[in-house]
């Protein structure tokens, strides 16, 4: 049965009607060799970073898992997806308590088998070190429920905006910053590499916080706000220690090898015990002591000691006022 003359196509008027024909010729998909070239050149010069190994590094997406499997142990009932009774508490914090044992395990092991791989260091056993430093891990959970439960109390006792210690858990960054802080703290306490800070980061990103693991900070630490706090890596807090947000801990000016020099030195400050330091005040050095007590307020710029008990304010700025008249 022959064709009508209506369903016979035209090939020559597709052509020129489809657009489709046109993007194909005008396709830049050959230049993309070119490029891959390059980048395969500056790897192999080193003038980028790469990570290509047989080493696997430890994984962001896991240890953020991590990280909430932990905050469901920490807090039973707050962030499980279903209801907890007295009856089945035991076996729930068992079950989890116990993958959380063997999910950490696995990333310390890539952590320091990654870091021995770069640094080109001797073998460390670092599976059987690995789970030796898990288990330490998990023994310091209940140690930091407790300083987290006083961190709690003292957000109740700072802050009059709080109804309730739920709000606290569910609602203030102050919290989640400082929960995950104390975490990472203890991996970086065992030494862990490069997972403390993966943890902190994580928070960082969540909260405007940024903690380094390795500050020392004590129990009733209670956090305002919080967005753009910053809190370096050799501060030292004491207890009942309150922060307003846009408050930096932070290091003076530094030399620009100051990454190789200055490590494992003190360059950032000390707050004593029932310090205030209200907003975006700055306070730099690794010789600079807040004595216990103090109070110090908002917009202040700071880089030498304060003695106990002092109050240190900005005297009041002189506003001046227009009218369109």
């Amino acid at each position: 049965m022959g064709q009508r003359p209506e369903q016979i196509l035209d090939t020559s008027t597709i052509a020129a009607t489809c657009d489709h024909v046109r993007i194909t010729n005008n396709s830049l998909h050959a230049k993309v060799p070119n490029v891959v070239r390059e980048l395969l050149s500056s790897w192999s010069t080193k003038e980028c970073y790469e990570h290509i190994s047989p080493v696997s590094m430890p994984s962001q997406i896991k240890i953020i898992e991590i990280v909430e499997q932990t905050r469901r142990i920490l807090f039973p009932g707050y962030f499980t997806k279903s209801k907890l009774h007295a009856a089945n508490l035991e076996y729930y914090i068992g079950k989890q308590t116990t993958d959380l044992y063997d999910k950490i395990s696995e990333q310390i092991t890539m952590a320091i088998r990654h870091d021995c791989r770069r640094n080109e260091l001797p073998c460390t056993n670092c599976e059987a070190q690995s789970h030796g430093i898990a288990l330490k891990f998990i023994e310091s959970l209940p140690k930091v429920a407790a300083t987290l439960a006083t961190d709690i109390r003292a957000a109740l006792r700072g802050d009059p905006a709080t109804k309730s210690s739920d709000e606290v858990i569910f609602c203030y960054p102050g919290l989640l910053a400082t929960v995950v802080f104390r975490l990472a703290h203890e991996l970086f306490l065992l030494d862990v590499p490069i997972i403390p800070r993966i943890m902190t980061e994580h928070a960082h990103s969540l909260t405007g916080i940024d903690i380094h693991p390795g500050a020392t900070i004590g129990e009733g630490f209670f956090i305002d706000h919080g967005t753009g706090v910053v809190i370096g890596e050799t501060t030292i807090i004491g207890k009942n220690v309150r922060i307003y947000q846009g408050v930096t801990l932070g290091a003076l000016s530094l030399p620009r090898n100051a990454g190789t020099k200055l490590q494992n030195q003190k360059r950032h400050p000390t707050l004593e015990d029932n310090v205030i330091v209200f907003s975006n005040t700055t306070i730099l050095g690794g010789d600079t002591i807040i004595g216990e007590g103090s109070i110090i307020g908002g917009n202040i710029w700071l880089t030498e000691s304060v003695d106990t008990g002092t109050k240190v304010l900005l005297k009041r700025p002189e506003l001046i006022y227009s009218h369109s008249k």
